[in-house]
């Protein structure tokens, strides 16, 4: 899959989320190396790098001998951390593909992007957990930011590609959810008509400077997919 993450961050994001959701708990352990390596279709050198990951995030133990066994740590660590959707039994490894990718002036209503720059960065992508269709996304980035975003080079983490390609990191967003109809161009990827109402978040995504980076809306199936946010 183009702009796919590498295998061993797969790995490592989709038992990041299950610890956070909790199907993964602190003192659990994992299966034995080779057998698990077997269950997910990748060689046992691969599931050790993702193990390292999660190792440096602080949320495994690994002794020899002994296995590893999941610890509490901090979870905001991972590449999907501010991916808010999960299944509905929680978790789910997030993955994306590109419906289009455009660098255009700004239309007229667009929120407050943080410049006066007129054009800005436009992507509309399906989101899927777990391999099913949750939720499809219209995403403005300022035009203040220049970089290599094409086809070919953005990742299915948009953070990821921004912080890579761009030098921008974002520092926080902050969302409002409520309902809205499914737009046209989203035609029938979740199984639904466009016009049908769906769940609807929307976001403001904050650059370290405090300003505003990117907006977005993101529509998706309630029966397929929940928007979680968990407090300390």
């Amino acid at each position: 899959m183009r702009g796919a993450l590498p295998t061993y961050l797969r790995i490592a994001e989709r038992l990041t989320r299950d610890i956070a959701a909790g199907r993964l708990a602190p003192g659990d352990r994992l299966p034995p190396e080779r057998a698990m390596a077997a269950e997910l279709g990748v060689t046992v050198t691969t599931l050790r790098k993702a193990l390292a990951v999660l190792t440096e995030r602080g949320l495994l133990e690994r002794r020899q001998g002994s296995g590893n066994t999941i610890r509490a740590g901090d979870t905001g660590q991972a590449v999907y951390a501010l991916f808010r959707l999960e299944r509905p039994e929680g978790g789910g490894l997030p993955t994306a593909e590109l419906i289009a990718l455009d660098h255009r002036e700004k239309p007229e209503g667009l929120p407050d992007l943080g410049s006066t720059a007129r054009h800005a960065w436009n992507i509309r992508r399906l989101r899927a957990l777990d391999g099913v269709p949750v939720a499809v996304e219209d995403i403005w980035l300022d035009g203040r930011f220049n970089g290599r975003l094409t086809p070919a080079t953005v990742s299915e983490s948009l953070y990821r590609s921004y912080r890579d390609l761009m030098g921008l990191t974002i520092a926080r967003a902050e969302d409002r959810l409520g309902a809205g109809p499914l737009p046209d161009w989203a035609g029938d990827r979740l199984g639904a008509r466009p016009g049908t109402i769906m769940a609807l978040a929307r976001r403001r995504a904050f650059a370290a400077d405090g300003r505003i980076a990117e907006v977005s809306s993101t529509w998706f199936d309630p029966d397929r997919a929940a928007y979680v946010a968990r407090l300390p």
